[in-house]
């Protein structure tokens, strides 16, 4: 007979309930998984969601997608949303604002072109003020 005496084995974890997904994360993976409508508002072969920034109380929203269009042309545009918290409604408006204004096709022109010094050409789509602009047209 074994008179070792073995070591007391651990209790097994208690089940954890699952918790909700952090919502920034939710707002990031959201936004890169509608690229492919991002290209068809753009009427763009594909797009590339190259950065996402959710939203804060202290800085805002940014979206930064690569547009691929016939012929290997491309467009880099960075949209700017509100600073604000992250809820459901925030974070679906901002998909759809971007949406909304790719599909209007407005070019480089407009007071909703802001300065912005980390976006690639240095301009960036201020989806916000854009928003506003359309509701009072």
């Amino acid at each position: 007979m074994d008179t070792a005496v073995r070591p007391a084995v651990p209790p097994l974890p208690l089940h954890r309930p699952i918790t909700a997904a952090d919502p920034a994360q939710e707002f990031v993976t959201r936004l890169r998984a509608s690229a492919s409508w991002l290209a068809a508002a753009a009427g763009a072969e594909s797009a590339v969601v190259r950065e996402v920034v959710p939203p804060a109380r202290h800085r805002r929203s940014r979206c930064r997608v690569v547009l691929r269009f016939t012929g290997r042309e491309e467009t880099d545009v960075t949209f700017l949303g509100p600073v604000s918290s992250l809820t459901a409604t925030a974070e679906r408006a901002f998909d759809l604002q971007i949406r909304a204004w790719l599909g209007a096709d407005l070019g480089r022109e407009g007071s909703w072109l802001v300065a912005d010094e980390e976006a690639p050409d240095g301009v960036a789509v201020d989806v916000t003020a854009w928003s506003a602009t359309a509701r009072t047209d």
